[in-house]
């Protein structure tokens, strides 16, 4: 299994009235996290759509361990754990820049085509993947 990194920083716009991060955020976090593994691995999403693919979420599912602030430097690393037919699975754990476990999580994507049917990539991309 690959796992591949990335570092944000935290946004004000991001934060609560407490000036901790929203729990939203980090489904946001995690699916740049997902793009940004692809492109580590040399394909785009944009790829994916423009061949006539799109990988959408059915699951989604988060813990959190400790909260993050302003401006606190975030690594999300991105791993895709189970790429099985038309099913992709990854999974993603955040840390602060003290090494601190801010969250986890995983997500199940269906690959679809145009018709929103499920398909399997084409080996082309799995290759990239794997």
């Amino acid at each position: 299994m690959t796992t591949c990194r990335m570092t944000l920083r935290v946004r004000y716009a991001e934060t609560d009235a407490q000036g901790i991060v929203h729990h939203s955020r980090y489904l946001v976090w995690f699916e740049e996290g997902r793009s940004d593994f692809l492109r580590q691995n040399g394909v785009r999403y944009t790829d994916f759509e423009k061949s006539g693919y799109f990988v959408v979420v059915v699951r989604a599912e988060l813990d959190y361990k400790a909260p993050a602030f302003y401006e606190d430097e975030i690594t999300v690393e991105t791993t895709l754990v189970r790429q099985r037919g038309k099913v992709l699975e990854f999974s993603y754990q955040a840390f602060n820049d003290a090494g601190v476990l801010l969250a986890t999580a995983r997500t199940v994507h269906v690959v679809v085509d145009r018709n929103r049917r499920p398909v399997t990539l084409p080996a082309e991309f799995l290759e990239k993947l794997v």
